[in-house]
């Protein structure tokens, strides 16, 4: 009688053991997969959701993270009656993300274009942007053409077309100065 207890509590301290040694390495695994894990990822599986963001410069945005690619968000604006704001952000310029998911998704789920490439969409169609810049500094005005890792502004005020006599001044803006791209709610240049 003796001999089974002996044996049962031995078999109840091997089935803990190996227990613990599970519990151990699922633990390591699980660390392991989570630091391949990068922003992109955590953010590419959370298109849809509301999030807030805090950036380099700039008050912070909140909206519903509308896309992502190679290097850039995009916020979008309103759905429905929670608000929120629309604005091109590089990675590099946010420092904080709230509202995400604990899962990540495959990079295929992201657009593989870049920030440039991005940049050149709104300067094809002329868009009217407020720019923030890693300074806090803000411009408005239209991108006249975007090169490898900067792009021309013109400075114009939003309300007005971007026109030889509205422009007031041009600078190059290297994609690394800046914090986040807004509508500025002007017209398009005509």
């Amino acid at each position: 009688m003796r001999w089974e207890q002996l044996f049962g509590d031995l078999e109840g301290q091997w089935e803990a053991e190996v227990r613990r040694d599970l519990d151990q390495e699922v633990a390591d695994r699980t660390r392991r997969e989570r630091a391949t894990i990068d922003l992109f990822e955590r953010l590419a599986a959370s298109v849809e959701a509301e999030v807030g963001l805090r950036l380099v410069a700039g008050p912070p945005l909140r909206g519903v993270l509308a896309d992502v690619g190679d290097g850039w968000l995009l916020l979008g604006g309103d759905r429905g009656d929670r608000g929120g704001q629309s604005a091109l952000v590089p990675l590099s310029a946010v420092t904080a993300v709230t509202g995400l998911g604990v899962r990540a998704a495959e990079a295929k789920l992201a657009r593989r274009f870049g920030f440039g490439y991005a940049l050149r969409a709104l300067s094809r169609d002329r868009a009217v942007v407020a720019l923030t810049d890693v300074s806090g500094a803000v411009a408005t005005g239209t991108i006249d053409a975007v090169g490898r890792d900067c792009f021309d502004l013109s400075e114009h005020a939003p309300d007005e077309p971007r026109r030889p006599e509205n422009v007031t001044g041009r600078r190059l803006v290297p994609f690394t100065a800046v914090a986040c791209l807004q509508p500025a709610g002007g017209p398009a240049a005509t």
